[in-house]
């Protein structure tokens, strides 16, 4: 099967791009080929070295840079920087002809078959995403009151399958830039929230527990489940392996049992150089 992936990164988050990669390659069917578009402000150092790697793994490689002419009415600081803007805008970024991509980010650790998630039906929806779990949905409930949506549905931005068709009909540059404008003083996670208030109503909610594990609440997790999504579960079912917040798992000093596991991808990765 033919897969479209979208990441966002410089420099600095490419190599660990490429351990999300390797794992991709390594928990995936062997005839599975990738097509990997990375936006970014400038050419990545390594291009060529990535080119060459991805082609070992079928995948192939497309830079995109960003278009500066997108984002000539965008509010841009130090608090949101362009690269905000990309996979809320990749419908105006990525060529005509891709109708369906998976945006991911890269502290992603992929731990078994992403195909299924690819191969959802997204007619009629623009995203399919995870909340993450807690109890009593309170951080949906609070989020719904904060940006004053319609749903109490919060979702992580992190994954995200993009219908790239329905996108180019119904996201606009001018709204996502205005409500940056209007909401300011609001926002708290820029692009996530913007996806939230715009378009949460267009969002197939799919299980965070399978599809964005938020390695930090594993005993919520493990609580929420009654003990059903223990390490094995995880290990069974889990797709991706998401480390937010700002303990990563390539950190010398973060040593939890998820991080071992990425730091074991990593490891796998560095002996193929």
């Amino acid at each position: 099967m033919q897969i479209n992936l979208l990441f966002s990164v410089d420099d600095k988050f490419a190599p660990h791009m490429l351990t999300t990669l390797y794992a991709i390659r390594q928990n995936s069917p062997a005839t599975n080929t990738y097509d990997v578009y990375v936006i970014q402000d400038q050419p990545l150092t390594d291009a060529a070295s990535i080119t060459a790697t991805l082609a070992e793994w079928q995948m192939t490689y497309h830079p995109v840079l960003a278009d500066q002419a997108v984002f000539a009415d965008a509010p841009v600081s130090n608090r949101y920087p362009r690269s905000i803007y990309y996979r809320l805008l990749a419908s105006e970024l990525l060529p005509d002809t891709l109708d369906k991509i998976l945006y991911l980010d890269a502290d992603i650790l992929v731990i078994n078959d992403l195909t299924p998630l690819y191969q959802l039906d997204l007619t009629g929806q623009l995203y399919a995403a995870a909340m993450h779990t807690d109890f009593l949905n309170l951080t949906g409930t609070l989020n719904q009151f904060r940006l004053d949506t319609a749903t109490p549905h919060y979702f992580n931005s992190g994954v995200l399958l993009i219908n790239l068709a329905r996108a180019r009909e119904i996201v606009h540059p001018a709204d996502i830039f205005q409500i940056i404008r209007d909401h300011k003083n609001e926002l708290l996670l820029p692009d996530q929230d913007v996806l939230n208030k715009l378009y949460a109503q267009d969002t197939r909610p799919v299980a965070d527990v399978v599809y964005n594990y938020d390695v930090r609440k594993d005993l919520t997790y493990q609580a929420t489940s009654q003990g059903k999504w223990s390490l094995d579960w995880v290990v069974s079912h889990t797709v991706f392996l998401h480390f937010c917040g700002t303990k990563k798992p390539w950190m010398p000093n973060v040593t939890d049992k998820y991080a071992l596991l990425y730091k074991h991808y990593q490891h796998q990765l560095q002996r193929q150089f």
